[in-house]
């Protein structure tokens, strides 16, 4: 049996009120211009304060630029530095929570290593130093293998085996997208397993269902040092939704990146303006107000 999700998690809370009105449509910046003044606004800047909020980040199309293949990102060292300066200013209160595995996401991050969420959810390592839990088990190999050979069967679309998930990327050949989806709604349909189609940009993800990225901010919210700040959540796609919701529920700060979601807080052009966004908050003391 499967469940298509949207990235949105039906049993997440409604959204607060306290927050309505506010939206913030945040101007392009640009990576070379990271100042308080360049254009992000200053009330966006003073909301975002270290001193007080726990940052959550996704990766792909957030921090860093879509790539032909999850392999080709690029993560610069000064957005490395810039992330640890920030976590530093945050007193630790900083963690990916991204679609990709935490293990790949330590090997594209490396040497920098930060608490994390990875595969929608579905894995959470709270602080660095600490193990990965796990809150799904791995795909059957069966159904591992079914996905490795619709991707060989269909020219120019690529498995991703992240173990809990598989990601089905057709980037290439964006024109196969809806005989794709037919074919992975045919496969999971006729198992037992409770399982999920998610889809993104240029890729559909099969998992297993009831975990998304807003159950890995709200278990973040849960242990120090997240616990008792307003948690902010940057996200690009509708995989994103999940995060948008939960800190929204929780009083806190959704920005989206590249287009308008419904009920963010503020609007970021492009992974430029984010990776400026980190610069100015890791290099700008805020005083705390009153």
């Amino acid at each position: 049996m499967s469940t298509l999700e949207s990235g949105f998690s039906p049993s997440s809370p409604p959204r607060s009120t306290a927050s309505e009105g506010k939206e913030i449509e945040v101007g392009k910046v640009g990576a070379a211009n990271s100042g308080v003044n360049g254009g992000f606004g200053q009330s966006l800047i003073e909301r975002l304060d270290p001193v007080t909020c726990a940052f959550f980040f996704d990766v792909d199309g957030t921090l860093v630029d879509i790539a032909d293949h999850p392999d080709a990102i690029i993560v610069s060292p000064e957005l490395r530095d810039n992330l640890s300066a920030l976590q530093d200013r945050a007193a630790g209160a900083l963690a990916l929570v991204s679609g990709r595995s935490i293990e790949g996401l330590d090997r594209v991050f490396d040497p920098l290593r930060l608490p994390c969420s990875g595969i929608h959810g579905a894995q959470i390592r709270t602080a660095a130093n600490a193990g990965i839990t796990s809150a799904a088990p791995l795909l059957p190999d069966d159904l591992r293998e079914q996905l490795r050979k619709i991707a060989d069967d269909l020219d120019g679309v690529m498995a991703e085996d992240k173990g809990a998930s598989i990601a089905m990327h057709f980037r290439h050949a964006p024109e196969c997208g809806p005989l794709l989806e037919l074919m992975l709604r045919a496969l999971v349909d006729a198992r037992s397993e409770h399982l999920a189609i998610l889809p993104g940009r240029m890729v559909f993800e099969v998992k297993h269902a009831g975990h998304d990225k807003g159950m890995g901010v709200r278990a973040f919210m849960e242990h120090m040092p997240f616990a008792g700040r307003t948690p902010v959540f940057l996200g690009d796609d509708v995989t994103d939704q999940a995060g948008f919701a939960a800190v929204s529920a929780l009083g806190g700060i959704a920005v989206s990146v590249g287009r308008r979601f419904p009920g963010v807080d503020a609007v970021l052009p492009e992974p430029a303006d984010v990776r400026a966004l980190i610069a100015s908050l890791a290099a700008n003391p805020i005083e705390r107000r009153n």
